[in-house]
């Protein structure tokens, strides 16, 4: 039996498969854009890089998130249209993500600029998850067909 039959016979998991591509392919872009191309100063300033970054673990990081999430999504119980649900989604986990991501950094380590990382670190997962928000609400659409 070759993969893509064996994808296609499980329900939605071609969506699980295209949700969890998008979301590597856009956070792990908007990660290395943002954390090494534009502010890669500031983050070290802040102490977030300690040596080089590995960008193969951050990949299988993404990678992995993106499997969970997009498994996660079909089980939220939410009333609106599927961009409506995925944006509701969308917040709800990049909440989550930002108190482990964001203030647990800020409450491990004393952090140069606490203030200026929060900032930094909530703007760039507002446009993560904003972003996931909209790709995972338009891969639902039409919510029971696959």
């Amino acid at each position: 039996m070759n993969k893509s039959r064996i994808i296609s016979s499980v329900p939605g998991a071609g969506k699980l498969v295209l949700g969890a591509a998008a979301y590597t392919v856009c956070t792990f872009a908007l990660a290395v854009v943002w954390h090494v191309l534009l502010f890669r100063e500031s983050y070290e300033a802040f102490g977030y890089f300690e040596g080089e970054p590995d960008f193969l673990v951050g990949l299988l990081t993404i990678v992995l998130q993106g499997i969970l999430l997009c498994a996660l999504f079909p089980m939220l119980k939410a009333e609106g249209s599927s961009i409506r649900r995925g944006f509701r989604f969308a917040l709800i986990v990049g909440a989550f993500f930002w108190t482990s991501h964001v203030l647990a950094f800020v409450a491990r380590q004393e952090v140069p600029g606490a203030s200026a990382f929060i900032w930094m670190e909530t703007l760039y997962l507002a446009l993560q998850f904003g972003v996931f928000g909209l790709i995972i609400g338009l891969i639902h659409r039409g919510r029971n067909s696959d």
